[in-house]
């Protein structure tokens, strides 16, 4: 519900801070006083246009500023501010986007007031006002067409998932199987291409390396042969003289490192020589690897990344066509699961739409419309989310016209009452707060009366906003909002007792002190009372 209003310079109303109170809710007040203006403030909370003229005198900006209250206790406050060329929106002091009001507003309020588009022209909130209505039976076949087309949309999903049809498929598997294979086969792993480059640069220069390797060979032995002297003579030295023993110890290391330095090398000499015997398999090697690298990667880790990739698609494939049988089986019996629920449902929602505008074409009758018509057609289509089935209005006030979309042959005034026979035929709305902007346009007497009690029954289980001229209507609010005008001052005000008797005595006389008015006043609420009890 709308628990608290708080309107700045807003066209002629200074300022107004306003806790309307759930259930119905009455404003009321002279013509000119600005009660539709507590309307258009709702509207800028929820998203409606940010147009200038809205802007009062009382300074260079209109702010509104609402607070909302779920059933489940939840929250949420809206500001809008509206300035000359430009507007702002917050949700819960967060700066947010008119959208993100208009879908606050979505499901949360609904506003019908006089040359209007309203909601229900949309096909869908019709469609929603007879799924609302549908018997036990109804709603559980409703049930089972959703679930039908949830699961129909899950198989689709999996065939989409396999990339087209079984052929396709089987062709990309060959395919993949084929690329996976090929690289597998030649049997390259990390730091195969380091090594083939090595062994093709020992190729390309194998005879200068092994004749300088060899001269090298020639000169570390004769240097071992020397210093195999010398170590000797160092030793016999160091026997006569101990001091010489570090040096002794250094030549034998340097034999040493020549004796290694030299197999080194006879190693290297040789290992050149077997990589010349080896040259075609190098270069046949070098040419695999080039080959696999013009198809699938500049790089040998992107060809055995693309090996990886092609095995898991392989697997993946194999067993998508693995049950694809299966599935196109499933698709069958899902897609006959749908046709069945939604020819049931359809022929429930025909049953509940003939109800549903027999009983609002009666209330319509109750609220002045004498020969009314109201039609809500329900027609075949190709199955979809929400049924087999299409959903329109078509209205006419009287039966000799020719019914058409209610939002092109309504009034406002009978927009309104309609939207009210609709909600009553049709049952609970899932809409929290109706607002209603002059419902009574072209209603009197009795008829005001009947009005009364259909606003005070819609909003039972809701909050209700209803601008009226009627005391009929507001007699039967739980809250009354009065808004008076003096001068350029407006008071907005929930009345009540003494005041709100004075205020139906203006609306039944135009006396507000009037003792003979406030005595029908009295008895208005009395009787609005005792019906509501």
């Amino acid at each position: 519900m709308l628990d608290e209003l708080i309107v700045e310079n807003l066209g002629i109303i200074e300022r107004a801070h306003l806790r309307p109170g759930s259930g119905l809710v009455a404003f009321t007040g002279e013509t000119g006083a600005g009660k539709t203006m507590l309307l258009g403030a709702l509207r800028l909370l929820i998203g409606g246009a940010a147009r200038s003229e809205l802007i009062g005198p009382y300074g260079d900006e209109t702010r509104v500023e609402g607070r909302f209250v779920r059933s489940d206790g939840e929250e949420i406050v809206a500001t809008r501010t509206v300035a000359a060329g430009r507007s702002r929106a917050y949700l819960n002091g967060r700066l947010a986007t008119a959208g993100a009001l208009e879908e606050l507003g979505t499901g949360l309020v609904e506003m019908v007031a006089q040359h209007e588009k309203y909601i229900l022209s949309r096909p869908g909130e019709v469609k929603a006002l007879i799924d609302r209505a549908l018997p036990p039976e109804g709603r559980e076949v409703l049930g089972e067409y959703r679930l039908a087309w949830d699961t129909l949309t899950a198989l689709r999903t999996d065939r989409d998932r396999l990339g087209g049809d079984r052929r396709a498929l089987e062709r990309e598997l060959d395919l993949v199987g084929y690329q996976a294979d090929e690289i597998g086969a030649a049997g390259f792993a990390i730091g195969d291409d380091e090594q083939l480059a090595i062994a093709a640069s020992r190729l390309r220069h194998a005879e200068e390396l092994a004749a300088r390797l060899g001269e090298a060979r020639a000169a570390i032995e004769s240097a071992a042969d020397q210093t195999g002297g010398a170590t000797s003579q160092l030793n016999k030295a160091a026997d006569l003289d101990l001091g010489l023993r570090d040096l002794a110890q250094q030549a034998t290391s340097a034999l040493l490192i020549l004796g290694e330095l030299g197999t080194d090398l006879r190693v290297a000499f040789e290992s050149v020589n077997t990589v010349s015997g080896k040259a075609e398999a190098t270069e046949q090697r070098l040419a695999q690897l080039g080959d696999l690298r013009r198809k699938y990667g500049d790089t040998l880790q992107d060809v055995l990344d693309f090996a990886e990739g092609a095995n898991r698609r392989r697997d993946e494939l194999a067993g998508l066509l693995a049950g694809a049988e299966q599935l196109e089986a499933d698709l069958a019996v899902a897609d006959q699961a749908v046709t069945d629920a939604g020819s049931r449902l359809l022929v429930a929602r025909l049953e509940t739409a003939k109800r549903i505008a027999g009983a609002a074409t009666a209330h319509l009758q109750e609220l002045g419309l004498p020969n009314p018509i109201i039609r809500l057609e329900v027609e075949p289509a190709e199955p979809g989310p929400a049924g087999m089935d299409t959903v329109r209005l078509l209205f006419a006030s009287d039966e000799r016209l020719d019914p058409g979309p209610v939002g092109r042959v309504a009034s406002g005034g009978e927009l309104s009452r309609l939207v009210l026979s609709l909600r009553l035929a049709g049952g609970t709305s899932t809409t929290p707060i109706l607002a209603f902007d002059e419902i009574d346009a072209g209603v009197g007497g009795k008829t005001a009366l009947e009005l009364g009690r259909k606003l005070a029954s819609l909003a039972r289980d809701r909050q209700v906003l209803c601008v009226t001229h009627l005391p009929q209507v507001a007699a039967f609010a739980d809250h009354h909002v009065m808004i008076s005008r003096s001068g350029t001052t407006v008071v907005v005000s929930v009345v009540e007792q003494e005041h709100r008797l004075e205020e139906l005595a203006r609306m039944l006389a135009g006396l507000p002190d009037s003792e003979q008015g406030r005595s029908h006043a009295q008895e208005l609420i009395a009787m609005a009372g005792r019906e509501r009890a």
